[in-house]
């Protein structure tokens, strides 16, 4: 099973997905983190793409259809995939439709999370992570229970994403609207898409995924 999780950045797309891989096996393509991989790796595509990415702007069509399609071929046969902040533009849905075709796969469901700007920029701009292992944590709704130390491993340290900031999140909102809005008449005159309420609590979030994937 292929699908596609929608929603503007910080909906909560990568969290769902994770769930997914846990529950059924998927494979999470997240083309923010592949992306995030060739820009640590140095590469000629990261250095591209960082420049774009550190001005909350989208990538080219041609860089992320050249990772999705080698993700792809790396995938186990009958593996399912989740496209996780992919396809944002009809371009990328058009481009989707044909790496999909060409191995023999189809998208079964889309589902939108739906979000509240200005609660969605109160939830991005306060998170902030264990530098050591990673255990994510937010300004107001989730400290260490300890101040200044890791639930997890004890560590000190902690790190906020440099485009965590509102001007950013705001932009990548505006992009969304803009670009990625316009591409749901595609798949809604398929009939596969659902929304959901991306605000909600998290498990609430998963438990209606899994009503859509389970039919």
């Amino acid at each position: 099973m292929d699908i596609i999780l929608l929603g503007p950045p910080g909906a909560g797309k990568g969290t769902q997905a994770q769930r997914l891989v846990e529950a059924h096996g998927m494979r999470q393509l997240s083309t923010g983190d592949m992306l995030r991989a060739a820009v640590k790796a140095g590469t000629a595509v990261g250095l591209q793409a960082k420049a774009v990415m550190d001005r909350g702007e989208l990538v080219s069509d041609e860089i992320v259809s050249a990772l999705i399609g080698e993700e792809l071929d790396a995938m186990g046969a009958g593996q399912g995939a989740i496209f996780d902040g992919y396809p944002r533009t009809a371009a990328q849905a058009e481009s989707l439709d044909a790496i999909l075709a060409a191995r023999g796969r189809k998208l079964e469901h889309v589902i939108e999370l739906e979000v509240d700007e200005d609660a969605l920029v109160e939830r991005i701009c306060g998170r902030f992570t264990c530098a050591n292992c990673g255990k994510g944590y937010h300004d107001k709704f989730e400290q260490p229970r300890q101040p200044g130390v890791c639930d997890k491993c004890g560590s000190h340290e902690f790190k906020r994403r440099p485009d965590d900031n509102e001007d950013t999140v705001r932009t990548r909102m505006a992009e969304y609207r803009a670009k990625t809005a316009p591409i749901l008449p595609i798949y809604d005159a398929r009939g596969i898409v659902t929304r959901v309420n991306g605000m909600a609590e998290i498990d609430h979030v998963t438990a209606a995924i899994e009503r859509i994937i389970k039919g």
